[in-house]
């Protein structure tokens, strides 16, 4: 595919202002539509990035024949319904994380994904941010193999608002988001499967309907354990921060950066061609479509992931 990879993005929030960022450094990639609920912020997104075209429709976007791929940045409860409108329109996607809020959702995406010739990816960015690649090609290489991965996600959000402290129209969720990032990047940089799974949460809030604090403990096929703590309690210092135990050294990863045990900072500005997540894990899915292959993050490479989450919901639910 040599022409210009032409794309529509849906959700003109903060999530999808990073991926507009992202796109405007990639060579042959254009964004040619915005989709957005709040049209006069969406006008505002649109004109700040040049783009033309701007509805509130995604079926508008994929009526467009100029669009090639479209990234799904909307709200998690919409992200299976609309992978599955992209694929159906015949177009390349990814969508943020999570692929779905169910299993269902996402076994279904994945069933269509698998027959329809398209790219379909997920933003698990946690497999393309620097630091965490620079330990995956320590593990490939043979030169560390993890012990234990110790993760904390921690977050203060007692409202519905997003990273740029605006009022958000849907529910963040602890285990369907936030583990999701967790759950999937300890199964691949161990390099095997999730045999052991249990979680436990604290109080569901009153007004939001889910639980602010949950403690999920993992155990790969190869003997690695996992520890994640995630909340929406903290008051304190926001992200996620992971610390890989491993045989031959211990890693601090705090998004794309990377630290020793003694927290001596790790020079990955060569791991790849940027220090931003974002941005590689979009040049992966634009290289995907360009290449006729299947993408690091596949619908199908991380439906792993979704079958655990599901599996600690029930264990949740049980528990009352």
């Amino acid at each position: 595919m040599a022409k210009t990879i032409k794309v529509a993005l849906a959700g003109a929030g903060a999530f999808g202002t990073k991926h507009l960022d992202a796109i405007a450094l990639i060579d042959g990639v254009e964004a040619v539509s915005v989709i957005g609920r709040d049209m006069e912020k969406t006008r505002e997104v649109a004109a700040k990035y040049d783009i033309k075209h701007v509805t509130d429709n995604l079926a508008d976007s994929l009526a467009l024949a100029e669009v090639d791929a479209v990234i799904l940045c909307t709200p998690t409860q919409m992200h299976a319904s609309q992978t599955l409108q992209c694929l159906q329109a015949g177009k390349h996607v990814q969508v943020e994380i999570p692929l779905a809020d169910t299993l269902a959702g996402a076994s279904e995406v994945a069933a269509l994904a698998a027959t329809s010739g398209l790219v379909a990816m997920v933003g698990h960015t946690r497999r393309f941010n620097p630091s965490h690649q620079y330990v995956h090609q320590q593990i490939e290489a043979g030169q560390f193999n993890i012990q234990q991965m110790d993760v904390q996600t921690y977050f203060f959000r007692r409202t519905n608002i997003n990273a740029l402290g605006e009022a958000r129209s849907w529910t963040d969720h602890l285990l369907w988001h936030h583990a999701a990032h967790t759950v999937d990047l300890f199964a691949y940089q161990c390099g095997s499967p999730i045999v052991q799974a249990h979680a436990v949460q604290g109080p569901i809030h009153p007004a939001l309907g889910i639980a602010m604090d949950m403690s999920i403990q993992l155990k790969a096929a190869n003997g690695a354990i996992c520890t994640l703590s995630l909340s929406f309690n903290n008051d304190g210092p926001l992200g996620t921060f992971f610390r890989y135990i491993g045989d031959t050294a211990t890693y601090l990863a705090r998004y794309d950066d990377l630290y020793t045990g003694k927290d001596e900072k790790i020079d990955v500005s060569k791991v790849a061609v940027s220090m931003n997540g974002i941005e590689l894990q979009d040049r992966e899915f634009f290289a995907a479509i360009r290449e006729g292959r299947e993408p690091n993050s596949s619908v199908a490479k991380v439906l792993p992931c979704y079958r655990v989450l599901h599996q600690l919901e029930q264990q949740l639910n049980a528990a009352g």
